[in-house]
């Protein structure tokens, strides 16, 4: 991709995202509705309130209590810790119903991204459509890496040229004989679950400008990962990586 291709990406997703957001006024708050959907393909919602001066931004307690009524149990020693993980990557704290980050006026827009990733990615990785998936997608790449002496950094944020912060699964570092490379654990892929990730690498891949490579290690173990998924992720030249077949991407990912 060159130059031109990098910004009117940029701004192809900003205007998608102005057209999908909507401002409902409640009594104490903003409800704002995004055009991101979870995995009820219904819209993420965030609520908004002024606080001593600060602006509080919620969920309202939906990511949690929707896990929750779907049976699976955040109380697990493991499962804490993910989710802890998970939640600072992004800057994001929870008081054990809502999912939380405080703004001010100055950086609203950014924290506002921070929360919509973070309701993004724990909806996805704790996806779990059959009983017998034993560990959390994100933990099962994060093993596959370790098993293979493969080097990489956790959940690292970088800086894009959009001025927003966005979260890398794992950076793996420049070495003699291959480019940075980013790896993105996708455990339901989509067109949704994709989209913030595409987005993510054509701001930051033109800001750090050293032809950094992309994958996106998709589970395919539960569903069928369609080909509309991997033909876009291979439009943005990104290696669409099926978990099934992981043991192909060692060679690259390990020089």
């Amino acid at each position: 991709m060159n130059r031109k291709d990098c910004d009117q990406l940029v701004e192809a997703y900003i205007l998608w995202l102005r057209r999908g957001l909507s401002i409902e006024k409640l009594e104490k708050s903003c409800e704002l509705t995004t055009p991101f959907l979870d995995r009820h393909n219904d819209h993420l919602q965030i609520y908004a309130v002024k606080n001593d001066g600060k602006i509080v931004l919620s969920d309202d307690g939906y990511i949690l209590s929707d896990l929750r009524t779907s049976g699976l149990d955040l109380n697990t020693p493991k499962r804490k810790a993910v989710l802890e993980v998970v939640l600072n990557g992004f800057g994001v704290h929870t008081d054990g119903k809502q999912l939380m980050v405080e703004a001010s006026q100055r950086d609203i827009g950014q924290r506002l991204h921070a929360l919509v990733q973070a309701m993004l990615a724990i909806n996805d990785m704790f996806v779990m459509a059959q009983p017998r998936v034993a560990g959390f997608f994100w933990e099962d790449v994060k093993n596959f890496l370790d098993n293979h002496d493969v080097r990489y950094s956790p959940r690292v944020k970088i800086s894009g040229r959009s001025g927003f912060d966005h979260a890398i699964d794992f950076l793996i570092p420049k070495s003699r004989i291959r480019p940075e490379r980013f790896i993105q654990a996708i455990n339901a892929p989509n067109k949704n679950t994709i989209g913030a990730y595409l987005f993510a690498l054509g701001d930051t891949r033109d800001a750090r400008g050293d032809g950094a490579e992309a994958y996106a290690f998709l589970n395919d173990y539960e569903r069928e990962v369609g080909g509309d998924v991997i033909e876009a992720l291979e439009a943005y030249k990104v290696t669409a990586a099926l978990w099934s077949r992981r043991e192909n991407y060692l060679e690259t990912l390990a020089g």
